[in-house]
């Protein structure tokens, strides 16, 4: 292969590489290829369990990475690429895919499970052809390096210790964050590596031999057109300028990349298509067309059916009983044969049936009805006034409901039993939903009792104690709020939570080793923020742990966009990203030890109260330690 004269058919042309990693560009640079780097911001969030084998979910990410920066730049960069080129790589060892560890932590487990084993190292490279089309379509070259094998390709060995207690700080220079696998090959990682078989560089991230013969082939034809090797990958054959999200990728022997359907698995749910910037592909036949702009338009339509099939019961009618014709269905929930059909379809054209049976009837472990009916009743009618919010930069609740507040929980939310019954089921519901995600988030092992500030109905105390049986918890919060607990207390008691009544602004803290916030500091201004934390602060000693739970948002404030929607309540406190929470922490004397994005309704933090006398950074390090056995 003569790889100069396919470099010089890109002369002139805008090649994208649609990632950060310094040893893509380092290979990509010494081959003389020029190119742009715009790192993607596709989330690498898909649901591996959808994928048949490892390497496809390296595939798919690949793939979703290029066109998330194909599809963004023409808007904010102005300007198209001709080339974008999307790579992702993954360590598979026992079945299982390990990425970028989280932590170092998490990265020695990742080690330790490689542990004498030989493992695989799959890389996935997406090429999206942005200028070349068939019809209206962008095309897409994927492909696998190594192409799909049963043997292992790298061997990794550590020296097995026996009960010997291992500081982070010795294992700092070899760990690896930024790799998966939690290790580097091209650096000190190398030195846990005894061979390799296959290509080297694509253990290192990217494949260069197997993508130059990709370019080769593309731009070598015949017919002197990528269009004559291309695959299309596009929508099931639909138009649309890109491929879907929820179209997974099949990978051939040979390390060829064909499209299937989620229903081409019986059981198989779609990929989310959040995670993907720019219009849902599946409908786009007019390039032009703003299909995003249409689908928030119809936005606050699914939202009200989704709030009146909840407040109706119509998943609880339709999960009793099979069968049930329009009729019955709407004489059950008493509404006229009509509004119920039509409302029927328009639920159905919006539900996934196995998630609406799993998270909107009533009885459900997991049901969000609380929280629906929370929306419903309190947010959607402070929602009709947001001009007004917008205009004064206060909140609506007097002129959405006629009566004026000085503090909303307790002139709004606890002014009546059914309001504050309405209130505490859409903390519940909440709380039921995220809790097992945030109490499984961190080792907590080494806390043996916690107190759970605001903690509500106890929903979380009771995940944690499941999640750590050495743990007891303390529920803290308001008396009208402990008063009613009762009504929400789970069938299998459990004497390591109890509750305690008090206003954490004004009462003692309960005596703790292990305090949760769970969406609270949001709520509050910054100077009650600061009040409340520097009353934790004083109630911790050193070694304390204190556990945040929020919406985090990004570094560039522009994502999730449930927390800046929900900002819109005007409520006077304000969303933050996780490193505006580690600076407002750290300013009361707790260091952050650990991030944790969940990919639920909210993601958490675990900080820990240093001691004054002993220097910050000996203090994280020697304080985290494992042990290997």
């Amino acid at each position: 292969m003569v790889l100069n004269p396919v470099i010089s058919k890109l002369s002139g042309k805008l090649v994208v590489l649609a990632s950060a990693s310094p040893r893509r560009l380092e290979i990509l640079t010494n081959i003389g290829l020029r190119f742009e780097v715009v790192p993607s911001w596709f989330k690498e969030t898909l649901d591996k369990t959808l994928f048949k084998m490892p390497y496809e979910y390296a595939v798919e990410t690949a793939k979703q990475k290029a066109l998330e920066v194909a599809q963004r730049m023409p808007f904010k960069h102005l300007k198209t690429p001709d080339i974008v080129i999307g790579a992702d790589t993954v360590v598979t060892v026992d079945g299982l895919i390990l990425e970028k560890p989280v932590d170092k932590q998490d990265a020695y487990h990742m080690l330790s499970r490689l542990s004498g084993k030989e493992h695989s190292v799959y890389t996935g490279v997406a090429i999206v052809l942005c200028h070349e089309r068939q019809g209206k379509s962008s095309k897409i070259h994927c492909f696998l390096a190594p192409p799909p094998t049963p043997h292992p390709r790298v061997g990794v060995f550590l020296q097995k210790v026996n009960t010997c207690r291992i500081s982070y700080r010795s294992l700092y220079f070899i760990l690896d964050r930024d790799k998966a696998g939690g290790y580097g090959i091209q650096a000190l990682g190398g030195m846990l590596v005894e061979y390799v078989k296959g290509d080297f560089l694509n253990v290192v991230g990217f494949p260069l031999n197997h993508f130059c013969k990709q370019l080769e082939m593309i731009y070598n034809s015949p017919l002197e057109s990528p269009s004559h090797k291309m695959k299309r990958e596009d929508s099931g054959g639909t138009d649309g300028p890109c491929s879907p999200v929820n179209s997974l990728s099949k990978v051939t022997e040979n390390g060829e990349v064909s499209n299937f359907n989620s229903s081409d698995s019986a059981g198989q749910t779609p990929v989310p298509e959040q995670n993907v910037v720019g219009p849902e592909c599946a409908k786009c036949n007019n390039e032009g067309f703003p299909h995003k702009i249409v689908d928030l338009l119809d936005g606050f339509k699914a939202s009200k059916t989704l709030f009146t099939a909840c407040k109706l019961g119509v998943f609880d009618v339709l999960s009793d009983s099979e069968g049930l014709t329009v009729e019955e269905v709407a004489d059950k929930i008493k509404a006229s044969v009509l509004g119920t059909e039509r409302l029927l379809e328009a639920a159905v054209s919006l539900e996934n049936t196995e998630q609406a049976s799993r998270f909107l009837v009533l009885d459900s472990p997991l049901s969000l009805c609380g929280y629906i009916l929370h929306c419903n009743d309190l947010v959607w009618p402070l929602f009709t006034h947001l001009e007004s919010a917008v205009r004064e930069g206060t909140n609506q609740y007097e002129r959405a409901f006629g009566k004026k507040t000085e503090n909303l929980f307790q002139d709004g939310y606890f002014r009546k039993d059914d309001i504050k019954m309405r209130f505490m089921n859409a903390m519940h519901s909440v709380a039921k939903v995220t809790g097992k995600d945030v109490a499984t988030a961190f080792d907590l092992s080494s806390f043996k009792t916690a107190c759970d500030v605001g903690g509500c109905t106890g929903a979380m105390a009771y995940e944690f104690t499941k999640a750590h049986p050495g743990l007891s918890v303390v529920v803290f919060d308001l008396p009208p709020v402990i008063e009613m607990r009762s009504h929400f207390q789970p069938k299998e008691q459990d004497d390591r939570v109890s509750f305690i009544a008090g206003d954490f602004f004004k009462d003692e803290l309960p005596k703790a080793d292990l305090y949760i916030l769970s969406r609270i500091l949001h709520d509050w201004s910054d100077d009650k923020v600061h009040e409340l934390l520097s009353k934790l602060s004083k109630a911790c000693t050193p070694g304390c742990g204190l556990l945040v739970s929020e919406i985090f948002l990004d570094e560039e404030r522009s994502r999730p966009s449930r927390a800046l929607l929900q900002a819109l309540s005007m409520t006077e406190g304000r969303q933050r990203s996780a490193a505006e929470y580690s600076d407002l922490l750290t300013k009361h004397g707790f260091t952050p030890v650990h991030t944790q994005c969940t990919d639920n309704l909210l993601d958490a933090m675990l900080f820990v109260k240093e001691d004054p006398n002993v220097d910050k950074t000996l203090q994280i390090l020697s304080s985290e330690s494992v042990v290997v056995t």
